[in-house]
């Protein structure tokens, strides 16, 4: 007997997810990895910042200051300024200030049978933003044409009782279902966006991002025993996850040719499969997470 599933949980370097780099003395707009959203045409640079002046890192202040952020990940973070369409995004195909040509330095696909999340430190409230401002954070692929194509989202809003100082990240996360076979974003290339939401009526202050940090989740087996004639296998996952438990005796099948011994959900993240059809000989057993 055996079992096959993907790893229970990956974590997936994003290149330069604390904006450690490249290093700054105080603030500077250039952001490695990364790159900023296009300057939209309404958008006029004379006599004010520039558009790329929207955003970019800065060093921490030392322990012991009034506005030192005590769980910044590293020495740096990013700040956005509370203007519309403002934003940084990373996928295999982005550039950034000192690479016009894509590096591919972030290299993770959508693969089929995982879900993926995506967490993000974020400090609203800063230069007197109003209450409800909005920031998005996001996971996208890109399609034919390179257009970005949201998987999920979450918006975020300033308010006092979520951000009651600047000194303190707060952690969000946005998470994808489970990636079919059949999704258009299936063995697509994993983009992560931050972008400000704004309205122009509210526009105005900035938000403090850091540790973006990306995972993978599948399901993972353990505990395999075959005792009297039943098969036993421990599946763990996420909880709350639905599978499709297969069959066969030969693992290079399609998914299609092998057999459907039920279905199950894993309420607690950690349940006992038992088969109690299975019969001396080669079997592989596979988990394929429902949506």
């Amino acid at each position: 007997m055996a079992c096959a599933g993907p790893v229970l949980a990956s974590q997936i370097t994003i290149p330069n997810g604390s904006f450690e780099s490249p290093a700054t003395g105080f603030a500077s707009p250039n952001v490695n990895s990364w790159q900023k959203n296009p300057k939209p045409d309404w958008y006029v640079e004379s006599g004010g910042l520039t558009w790329d002046q929207l955003a970019g890192a800065f060093k921490n202040t030392p322990v012991g200051s009034s506005d030192h952020i005590g769980n910044c990940d590293g020495n740096q973070a990013l700040w956005i300024f509370a203007v519309p369409e403002m934003g940084l995004f990373q996928d295999y195909d982005s550039t950034d200030w000192a690479n016009p040509i894509p590096t591919h330095a972030f290299n993770a696909v959508f693969e089929p049978g995982k879900s993926y999340a995506v967490t993000v430190g974020v400090v609203g409230g800063g230069g007197n933003m109003l209450p409800g401002v909005s920031l998005e954070i996001g996971l996208y692929y890109r399609d034919a044409a390179s257009n970005h194509v949201a998987v999920a989202t979450t918006s975020i809003t300033n308010t006092a009782e979520l951000f009651p100082n600047q000194t303190n990240l707060v952690d969000f996360v946005v998470e994808t279902p489970s990636v079919m076979a059949g999704d258009a974003w299936a063995g697509q290339h994993i983009g992560v966006s931050v972008r400000s939401t704004v309205n122009l009526a509210m526009q105005g202050g900035y938000w403090d991002i850091d540790n973006v940090r990306l995972a993978g989740f599948g399901a993972a087996w353990s505990g395999a025993a075959w005792s009297n004639g039943v098969f036993t296998a421990t599946l763990e996952s996420k909880p709350g996850l639905r599978f499709e438990i297969l069959t066969s005796t030969d693992p290079g099948q399609p998914n299609s040719n092998w057999t459907n011994q039920g279905n199950l959900t894993n309420t607690t993240g950690s349940t006992i499969f038992t088969d109690a059809t299975a019969s001396p000989g080669q079997r592989f057993y596979q988990a394929r997470q429902l949506p």
